[in-house]
Parts: C-alpha cells; sequence; structure tokens
C-alpha cells in the first residue's frame, strides 16, 4: 500500500494542474465534446456557456461563507479549546488519521458544507499536536469523509425525491426518505465506508522518510492586537471593542436558530449552517472588533471559489444545454439490465459529477433519463436515484471543486492530497458498486 501510495502521490504531484488550469481544460473538453457528440454548433456551445457562466452566483457566496464563517468559528477561542480537547485524544500518527477521518464521515452525513469545514479545521488542529504526521495525509483523511454526504440528512437527491410536487413526482410519486436513505442496502454501504474509509487512510501513512509535516507554528492564528485603555478610546472605539453588542446580535441569531428547529426540526440546509457558524462566531469571539480581524484573516482563502465556481457553471451550461450529458448518461443506460442498472446509473453519475459538480443540476440532467430507464428495465427508482447520488458524491475525491474549501483552509494545493484521494476513490467506488449492484 505504501508503495502505491508514493506512486499515486508522484503521479498527481507531476502532472495534476492547478485546479484553475484544471478548471480551463475541463471546459475546452466539454466544448469539443459537445461539438463531436451532439447537434451543436460552435456558436451555439459559446452562447451555451456564456449564458451558463453565472448561474452559480448564489451557490458560489454560499461556498465563499462555508469557509469564511467556518474557519472564523474556528479561530475562536471557545472552540479551539474544543477542538484541541478532541484532538487531544489522538495519541499517535495513525489515530490522528483515524480520528480526523471518523469526524469528517459523522459531520458530511449529517451535513455536507458542516463536514467540509469541520474536517478540515479539525485536521488542522491535530496538526498542531501530533508529532510526524503527514499534513497531507491528514488533510486528505478530512477530505475523504465528504464521500457519504449524499447518503446522509443532507442529500439533495433522496430530499427532492422525498418532498411532494418534485419534478418527476408524476413519473415516481414522493418516495420516502426510509427508502432511501434509511434503506437498508444504503445503510450498510455507509457503515462498510465508515469502517473501510478509515483503515484505508491508515494504511497509506508514508515511510518516515517520506512524511511531509508541517511546522505547528505556521498553523498558530496571529495574536490577538494589543488594544489602548478604554480611557484613550475613542466613542467608535469603545463600540467595535463591546461585548454588549456582540451579545445582542448573537442572542438575536440564536434566537431564530431555535425558532427554525421548532418550526422544522433537525433539517439541516447549508444556510442554515452558515447562519450558525456566522452567529456562533460573533457571539465566540467576543467584540465586533475581534470578529472583523478573525473575517479578514479567512477571506484570503477565498480567492479561489471565486474565480473558478463561473467556470463550472458554464462548463454545466454547455453540458445541459447541448444534450451531452444526457448522452452521457444514454451510453449507459444502453448497457444495463435490471439488476445492473443501478451500478451503471452509479458509474454515469461518477462521470457526469467531473463536469456537473452540483447534486441537484446533476439529477435534473440525468433523471429524465434513469427514471425512464427504470420504467423500462422494471428496476427500483428509489435505487436508481441513490445510485445516482452515490456517483454524484464519488468523484467528489478527485474534483478540485469540492475541495477548494477544504484546501483554502489547510494552506495546501490540489496536488498535494490527491494521490491519496485517487486510492480512496478506487476502494470506495469498489464497495459502493457492490453495494448496489447485490445488496
Amino acid at each position: 500500500m505504501k508503495g502505491i501510495t508514493r506512486f499515486s502521490n508522484s503521479l498527481m504531484e507531476k502532472y495534476l494542474p492547478d485546479p484553475f488550469l484544471f478548471v480551463i481544460i475541463l471546459t475546452v473538453v466539454i466544448f469539443v465534446l459537445g461539438l463531436g457528440l451532439t447537434n451543436s454548433s460552435p456558436v451555439q456551445m459559446v452562447a451555451f456557456w456564456g449564458e451558463g457562466f453565472w448561474a452559480l452566483l448564489a451557490f458560489s457566496m454560499q461556498m465563499v461563507l462555508v469557509l469564511v464563517t467556518g474557519f472564523v468559528l474556528a479561530s475562536s477561542p471557545i472552540f479551539k479549546k474544543g477542538l484541541g480537547k478532541l484532538a487531544s485524544l489522538a495519541k499517535s500518527p495513525g489515530s490522528a488519521i483515524i480520528l480526523v477521518t471518523l469526524v469528517s464521515l459523522a459531520a458530511s452525513w449529517i451535513n455536507w458544507g458542516f463536514g467540509l469545514v469541520i474536517g478540515a479545521l479539525f485536521a488542522k488542529e491535530l496538526a498542531k499536536r501530533v508529532e510526524h504526521v503527514d499534513y497531507r495525509l491528514l488533510i486528505a483523511s478530512a477530505y475523504s469523509g465528504f464521500i457519504i454526504w449524499h447518503a446522509g440528512f443532507s442529500g439533495s437527491i433522496p430530499l427532492s425525491i422525498a418532498t411532494a410536487g418534485h419534478p418527476f413526482a408524476d413519473k415516481i410519486g414522493v418516495i420516502p426518505t426510509s427508502e432511501t436513505i434509511f434503506a437498508s442496502y444504503n445503510l450498510v454501504i455507509v457503515v462498510a465506508l465508515i469502517i473501510i474509509v478509515p483503515l484505508l487512510n491508515r494504511l497509506m501513512m508514508p515511510k518516515k522518510e517520506d512524511t511531509v509535516t508541517v511546522d505547528p507554528r505556521l498553523l498558530v492564528e496571529p495574536i490577538d492586537e494589543v488594544l489602548p485603555a478604554k480611557s484613550d478610546m475613542t466613542p467608535a472605539e469603545r463600540l467595535e471593542n463591546s461585548w454588549i453588542l456582540s451579545m445582542i446580535i448573537g442572542a438575536l441569531g440564536i434566537a431564530f436558530i431555535v425558532y427554525y428547529f421548532v418550526q422544522n426540526g433537525f433539517a439541516l440546509t447549508l444556510d442554515l449552517v452558515n447562519f450558525m457558524f456566522l452567529f456562533l462566531g460573533i457571539i465566540f469571539h467576543g467584540t465586533p472588533r475581534k470578529y472583523l480581524i478573525a473575517v479578514q484573516e479567512a477571506v484570503k482563502g477565498a480567492g479561489a471559489i471565486i474565480v473558478q465556481f463561473p467556470f463550472y457553471a458554464g462548463i454545466m451550461g454547455m453540458m445541459t444545454a447541448s444534450g451531452l450529458a444526457g448522452v452521457m448518461s444514454e451510453a449507459f443506460v444502453n448497457i444495463s439490465s435490471a439488476e445492473t442498472l443501478p451500478l451503471f446509473a452509479f458509474l454515469s453519475a461518477g462521470l457526469v459529477n467531473f463536469f456537473v459538480p452540483s447534486g441537484g443540476g446533476q439529477w435534473a440532467v440525468q433523471a429524465p433519463i434513469m427514471l425512464e430507464a427504470a420504467e423500462m428495465l422494471g428496476s427500483d427508482p428509489a435505487k436508481v436515484a441513490m445510485a445516482v447520488a452515490w456517483g454524484d458524491a464519488w468523484t467528489n475525491m478527485i474534483q478540485p471543486f469540492w475541495a477548494l474549501p477544504a484546501l483554502a483552509i489547510a494552506g495546501l494545493k490540489a496536488k498535494d492530497i490527491m494521490g491519496f484521494c485517487v486510492i480512496v476513490l478506487i476502494v470506495s467506488g469498489v464497495v459502493i458498486g457492490l453495494g448496489l449492484l447485490f445488496l
């Protein structure tokens, strides 16, 4: 395993371009495929790309806030103390790898945005406390927990088809989560990954001479600025350093969170996660001044998200408007039977996810084809839907789109962790594929 890992890391470090170059290459590839595999003309492909370019603006802002509010919350004294106590459970590099993977898996199953941020932040805390742990593998392990998000409480596809009036209700009706998220086959796959992925990450630990560590001092947040005496402060400075204002607005935020849970139960959304992170950060930092300093530090890592997400929206525009995503899906459907359709739906979704890295957007493209195939072949539509969900989550392991927040928090590049993630992709693909085929 160590030899395979070393080869994979070497390959990624040499040949994987920066995520920005990666998305440019993907743009060119999809443009050419659209011309070759669909009836779209060059002018039409340009139009599809440009018209879709800003389709993810709202989502891009959500992802920026995931990064910023999560980073700010984790830099607060109370939260750092809590993460520190949890990190103290790890007594060796191996236990640190297993612990961060388990925390990320659990958090991602609860909510994907929560898992992305908490995993990376916890990995940084472990890197400060555990000597001789490979920092690349630590962050890769934190990201690997993201593999199960679409089979959990925030899975966009199972939640969509469980909602009355969803776009495909006339074809499959409303499918409760008892037949998707909480179906026996899905839970078996989730449990299998919770056992296998931490052990796999542990087995990938490099030899001592190949271990890449980080100086813990580089991970320490800047020391709080020295404030002037209260008597020397201007009225404006007193307001900036008043804990009363933070507590008032923080209490208002907490009140809404309580109200939301009373009205909706424990149904986390990305907006609510960001809302919770934001207002808990305000409270835990104590004063508006300290909170704003933390925000200024956090936004430094948001540049990649701001620049790259519009390009992915453009790719998604070309994939959907040209019909290219449908062509890819139909190729897999044509070789499927009732028994194998979930497996091929999973594989096709994994391929499409490279170019349409959005669970909801991917389902809108693939659902008409996959659900019609399920009806024709006599396959369970609930299982086919979950197969698409698993495919969407699966290739996220080597899709830089979703890794950007974690990489920004960690201060690493995609090529630093993708060698490990490729191995997680292969092993988890076998586990998920076998589960969908035989359970």
